[in-house]
């Protein structure tokens, strides 16, 4: 990890604030504000509903996790993320919904933009597995790829 004065340093606004609201408490209330998120994960829209096979499997995570993104062809290029965890995944949840109330409804240029180190500033690395972080950070690096790829091929005249 990189080392930051500000654990909200770099991140987008939305993001930065859930990484200073998860600093602000101690291990065990960054777990509960974990769990919270997870249960503010958004169901997933009707047409990705019933159809994982649309979506990307993170491998990484060890909860089954399946993302979708999208790159809409306004100017911003506004990035729309949707993820699908079960219930019983919490911590995974978590990552997504945490993932997502800070870069859905984003412009493509500002998620690229992320640190790759974001995944270690919310202070969840002495709470939880470091294999349960790999997998927050392997979503970020999907997202990331999948975002460069839809956002390239809007550019080249392709959909997203």
């Amino acid at each position: 990890m990189t080392a930051t004065a500000e654990p909200g340093a770099g991140l987008p606004a939305a993001l930065a604030e859930l990484a200073e609201d998860f600093s602000a408490v101690t291990e065990r209330e960054r777990l509960q504000l974990l769990l919270e998120i997870s249960r503010e994960l958004p169901e997933l829209p009707e047409r990705y509903a019933g159809h994982l096979e649309s979506m990307e499997r993170v491998d990484e995570c060890q909860s089954p996790l399946f993302l979708a993104v999208e790159v809409g062809d306004d100017p911003d290029r506004t990035v729309r993320l949707f993820f699908d965890a079960p219930p019983e995944a919490p911590t995974t949840r978590g990552f997504a919904g945490i993932l997502h109330e800070g870069l859905d409804g984003l412009p493509a240029e500002d998620v690229l933009q992320v640190p790759d180190d974001a995944a270690y500033r919310f202070g969840l690395s002495a709470a939880v597995s470091p294999l349960r972080m790999r997998g927050m950070v392997a979503m970020l690096g999907r997202i990331k790829r999948q975002v460069r790829l839809r956002r390239d091929a809007l550019a080249a005249g392709g959909t997203a």
